[in-house]
């Protein structure tokens, strides 16, 4: 079974008839959608139509809104795209209209752009293929030369190299993308352009005041969040290595080592991580990947991500389907190399717990890896336990039993960890362990015989009141 999840990008490739039912197929465990393209239908309509996909495959699909966040980008060109030759001056003003630009010059969607920048700056359009060094600045217009030239189209994305630019992560389009989040009952929400822990706390009191109950995902992808992480990990519930922007903020030679970093800690402290951002690129338009991009994502798994994500590939890509199948290869792949090669786990062995589930999960899990057990079995209303015993790295599966569409959903995510519709109907331990064990081999998730860690809470209904552990035989009825 494939421990790391992926999650694939909805968009105009997806829509075709009988693609989100292959996609489901082929491996996908949550799916995104991208507040930046589309209206609230569209995105509602996909939402709807993958829930009703997922119903029919009886699988449960998490879904992750990813807001658009604030909009650094130029404008649009008069004439069409623009050939851009070192040495030649260029002119960013958001005083221009929107759609005059040429090749002296284009508007600016960032009003404050001069505000966060000086002569001698260096300025990164289109994810770094065009450079320009600041000469000077008058009022709002910014007078640049021409570094690293290139063709340049409409609306790319500006990066001031180092970071410093000050846009607010969340617009008041995303307040709006907000409340449909939260209608939708979305289970996971991302937020752009993170800055520190404040963004992660106005965007989760944001979503709570208009009755939403999603986790929040922090994308790290200005320099200035590496400066903040850990107040950004501990407030977050999950961390996107959202790898375009960052790179061209802090430079390609440092990604790797930094994308190891944030899912280590991240890891450490017992939340998600997901690797995105070009994955499997030439997939888009070519039916393999590159062996660099296999190299990519089989690296990012064995750093421990929780996930892998596809953009454009799954988007607007020619083979979504083929993407998700060969990254979910890909995966299986690197997984299998890591079991034979990774030391048996000593993970928080001097720790101290502050929760009893906490305690159980990290007992359970000392157990599993010291026990010839085949699986691990958490009956639970939040997750919270699964969560927990997934961060420590172990071939053995983790079966997430609860009667919470919402909590299946989000257990998705969890590298290592396979949601089970399951709701108890006894009182008596005994029935609900034999009702438990005939889910899963009717499931042919476990087989008879096979031992296995259980752990639950005496009362019924409570999350956080895991308590109990126990290690059994599966047995038939």
């Amino acid at each position: 079974m494939r421990r790391t999840k992926i999650i694939a990008t909805l968009g105009p490739a997806t829509d075709a008839p009988g693609v989100l039912p292959a996609l489901l197929e082929a491996g996908v465990d949550v799916v995104r959608v991208n507040f930046s393209h589309g209206d609230h239908a569209a995105q509602e309509q996909r939402i709807r139509a993958v829930r009703e996909a997922a119903a029919a495959a009886g699988r449960h699909i998490g879904i992750l809104g990813d807001l658009q966040g604030p909009k650094i980008r130029i404008q649009r060109f008069r004439d069409g795209a623009v050939s851009l030759r070192e040495g030649q001056a260029f002119v960013l003003d958001p005083d221009l209209p929107p759609d005059a630009g040429d090749e002296h010059g284009v508007g600016v969607a960032y009003e404050a752009l001069a505000d966060d920048v000086a002569p001698g700056d260096t300025l990164l359009l289109d994810d770094g293929q065009i450079v320009l060094g600041v000469v000077s600045v008058s009022g709002r217009r910014i007078t640049c030369t021409v570094e690293v030239g290139g063709e340049l189209s409409d609306n790319k994305g500006i990066n001031r190299q180092g970071g410093g630019l000050s846009a607010p992560a969340l617009t008041d389009k995303d307040r709006e993308d907000i409340e449909l989040a939260a209608r939708l009952q979305i289970e996971w929400l991302a937020v752009s352009f993170v800055r520190g822990a404040d963004d992660i706390e106005e965007a989760r009191a944001l979503l709570r005041d208009a009755g939403g109950e999603g986790l929040i995902v922090a994308k790290i992808e200005r320099a200035e969040a590496i400066e903040h992480l850990d107040e950004i990990i501990l407030a977050a519930d999950a961390v996107m290595v959202a790898r375009g922007d960052l790179a061209v903020e802090v430079g390609y030679a440092g990604l790797t080592g930094l994308q190891k970093r944030i899912i280590r800690e991240t890891r450490h402290r017992h939340k998600v991580s997901i690797t995105a951002t070009q994955m499997m690129e030439s997939m888009i338009s070519k039916p393999q990947p590159t062996r660099a991009e296999v190299s990519d994502v089989a690296n990012a798994v064995m750093d421990g991500t929780d996930a892998v994500m596809l953009s454009a590939e799954s988007a607007v890509g020619k083979y979504p389907v083929k993407a998700v199948a060969t990254m979910s290869e890909i995966c299986i792949g690197a997984e299998t190399y890591h079991k034979m090669v990774a030391p048996m786990s000593r993970h928080r062995m001097d720790d101290r717990f502050a929760r009893v589930d906490e305690a159980i999960a990290m007992a359970a899990m000392y157990t599993a890896n010291h026990l010839d057990v085949e699986a691990i079995i958490a009956l639970t209303e939040s997750g919270s336990t699964a969560l927990w015993m997934s961060r420590i790295r172990s071939d053995i599966p983790i079966f997430a039993l609860t009667r919470h569409s919402q909590t299946l959903c989000r257990v998705s995510l969890y590298r290592g960890v396979y949601p089970v519709a399951f709701d108890i109907v006894h009182t008596d331990a005994n029935h609900v362990y034999q009702d438990v064990f005939t889910r899963l081999l009717d499931m042919r998730l476990v087989n008879e015989g096979d031992l296995v860690i259980v752990t639950k809470g005496d009362l019924e209904g409570v999350s956080g009141g895991t308590n109990g552990m126990k290690i059994l035989r599966v047995t038939g009825q």
